[in-house]
């Protein structure tokens, strides 16, 4: 495996966080907010990574395989924490809807691709949208603190509520065009058609 920029970008997010995790359980000042602020930096790579690999043609399995591994890990281990400190029900709902789903989505992305079927389920521009919700919504939490007199963890968890709406819609939609593979002998005979979904 040889290293490249994209794939350091990737291992940068994963490495960054144990540092959210020590951050955020820190009693030093200003800590929520140094977190929020970290979580926040791995949360753009997300972004830069795929324009790097994509611009610069760095794309290789190993990318394909660690940038959806860094993204799961990032915002599960911080939702958890986010219900450790704040355990409301409302809260450990979005928590369990958001991740409920991504281990759902990614059983069913591996069985649709042992059958030789995962293009028919693409990422668009929704799933982006669904993911900066999502990593506003999670940053503002892990913040917390008031900021020129507006409530940052509430507009937060607003953010976090939409993204799991989106979260709830993109699962529907992948459940739909998988449907027919799955009540089928494999998907033999049947050929829906492939749709763009978040």
């Amino acid at each position: 495996m040889k290293l490249n920029l994209a794939i350091i970008l990737t291992l940068f997010r994963i490495a960054a966080i144990p540092a959210v995790v020590v951050c955020f359980y820190s009693t030093m000042p200003h800590a929520r907010p140094i977190a929020a602020i970290l979580f926040g930096v791995a949360a753009v790579t997300d972004f830069l990574d795929g324009w790097v690999a994509r611009r610069f043609k760095q794309t290789s399995r190993f990318g394909e395989f660690l940038d959806p591994v860094a993204d799961k890990l990032m915002v599960a281990i911080v939702l958890v924490m986010l219900v450790q400190s704040d355990p409301h029900w409302h809260v450990d709902i979005i928590a369990m809807i958001i991740i409920g789903r991504e281990i759902a989505i990614s059983a069913l992305r591996e069985w649709m691709a042992t059958i030789g079927e995962r293009a028919n389920v693409k990422v668009t521009w929704e799933g982006k949208v669904k993911t900066v919700l999502q990593m506003f919504g999670i940053a503002f939490m892990v913040y917390q603190n008031s900021f020129m007199g507006l409530d940052i963890y509430g507009i937060g968890f607003a953010l976090l509520v939409a993204a799991a709406g989106m979260t709830i819609w993109s699962m529907m939609m992948y459940l739909i065009a998988a449907w027919p593979f799955i009540v089928g002998n494999g998907g033999e005979g049947n050929q829906p058609n492939k749709l763009d979904l978040p």
